[in-house]
């Protein structure tokens, strides 16, 4: 396939401790002790900015979930470093690679939030990304002082302020504030110094924040939610959104879907990236990378995949694992990923333990097995069919997987004129293509 659209692909490497795969730790390719190994965390980082991906992803949630014991014998991706200081060594060992860790806007006030990934932003010169969640487990809330986590709708609605709140904080100085004259003894020029004064439903916040905009304005915002309501916090606020498809027509509904919400604030097409996940298993042929796929399958443990579904909030263990998939109640925790179950299990007729099985490899996200050629071939129709502006990189097993992506399906890419071959700009924003933020300050100025 050849591909004459000029639009350029963007692609994140998500990175997860062994890997994206359940049994990742068990495979002898693996870092088994990735999750906490800063060593490993820097080999990958300089492996995607070799690559010129745009960034560096990294998920979070606050604790570990309930297990019975051999479940917790074999607990792996959940046990490792806190995402923003994490970020900030990786951000000293490299120049280029986007910066994106997560953050729920549950448990933290959004003043602290604020400051922690605007100091990201500026130390990095400008290659931080803050990914929005909500956190959906009771188990998170448990560690909070709650007996339960907030309904799914009440979460997005605090979120939608918290968001309002943190830009305006980020917002603070104008990028020209710092006049730093020391024969007129002027640091800042105060008129470019803003208060933020919010009082809204949820919270009261004075400000200002104590830190400079970076070179990029601010961190981009980036927000992993597919259900309506985070959907439509995404077109109010993210420029990037993670999601999770299985089909290419599935990708492109909900393309066009969240695409067509943006002009409801006023923003373009082009404001928004959306990047679906997607795990690769690359063989030299198409039998390789199945037998790649079948070892990682088998090395599966029983406990870990169906404890894996623990997520749905429904007590699988009444059920025979080859029953097949059941109805499950709305929940108030991950609806879109209960929906994308739900709907694979329906389209495929699968068993319980198939369900588990299938979402082993990436959880729910798109499991492609193939030669680079036919990934790419895979990529690019996604690409160039208005279902994706690019993926989110999951390899099934680190350091490895993220090495063949880079090495063989990247350079591919790279020949067809979809993929970079040197970075176009010096910040996370710049090489995502997305505009530097007016301060929303002067735009108030310039209204007035």
């Amino acid at each position: 396939m050849s591909n004459k659209n000029v639009k350029q692909l963007n692609l994140n490497a998500f990175i997860l401790g062994a890997g994206q795969h359940l049994a990742a730790w068990r495979h002898p390719e693996s870092q088994i002790d990735g999750g906490f190994n800063i060593d490993h965390y820097k080999q990958l980082a300089k492996t995607a900015e070799r690559g010129k991906l745009d960034a560096i992803f990294f998920a979070d949630i606050l604790g570990l979930p309930p297990a019975t014991s051999d479940v917790k014998s074999q607990t792996v991706n959940y046990i490792g470093f806190e995402p923003v200081t994490l970020l900030s060594y990786l951000a000293a060992v490299t120049e280029h690679i986007g910066l994106i860790g997560t953050v729920s806007t549950a448990y933290i006030e959004p003043f602290h939030l604020a400051r922690k990934f605007a100091s990201l932003d500026l130390l990095s010169k400008g290659r931080a990304g803050w990914n929005l969640v909500t956190s959906a487990t009771d188990f998170e809330a448990n560690n909070f002082g709650l007996d339960r986590q907030k309904n799914h709708t009440h979460r997005y609605e605090i979120a939608r302020e918290y968001i309002d709140v943190v830009k305006g904080l980020w917002d603070s100085f104008e990028d020209d504030a710092f006049e730093l004259n020391k024969s007129k003894a002027r640091f800042i020029n105060p008129d470019k110094l803003h208060d933020l004064n919010h009082k809204g439903k949820y919270y009261s916040v004075r400000g200002p924040l104590h830190v400079p905009r970076s070179l990029q304005g601010h961190p981009v915002l980036v927000q992993a939610g597919s259900s309506e309501d985070g959907q439509d916090l995404a077109a109010y606020s993210a420029e990037v959104v993670f999601t999770a498809q299985q089909t290419l027509k599935e990708a492109q509904e909900f393309y066009k879907s969240l695409k067509s919400k943006l002009s409801k604030y006023g923003r373009g097409t082009d404001e928004l990236k959306i990047l679906p996940g997607i795990s690769t298993v690359i063989g030299r042929t198409a039998d390789e990378a199945n037998e790649k796929y079948e070892i990682l399958q088998e090395l599966i443990p029983e406990a870990a995949g169906l404890n894996m579904l623990s997520w749905l909030e429904i007590d699988f263990t009444k059920y025979s694992l080859d029953d097949p998939f059941p109805d499950l109640p709305l929940i108030q925790g991950t609806q879109s990923r209960q929906k994308l179950f739900t709907d694979l299990a329906r389209r495929e007729n699968l068993t319980i333990r198939q369900v588990f099985q299938r979402a082993a490899s990436a959880r729910g996200h798109l499991t492609v097995l193939g030669t680079p050629l036919s990934i790419a071939d895979q990529i690019e129709e996604w690409f160039t069919g208005e279902a994706a502006d690019g993926f989110n990189i999951m390899p099934p097993v680190l350091p490895s997987g993220l090495t063949e992506f880079v090495e063989l399906v990247v350079p591919e890419l790279q020949r067809r004129g979809l993929f970079r071959k040197e970075y176009e700009g010096n910040t996370l924003r710049g090489n995502l293509g997305l505009k530097k933020p007016v301060n929303q300050y002067i735009i108030k100025h310039s209204i007035i």
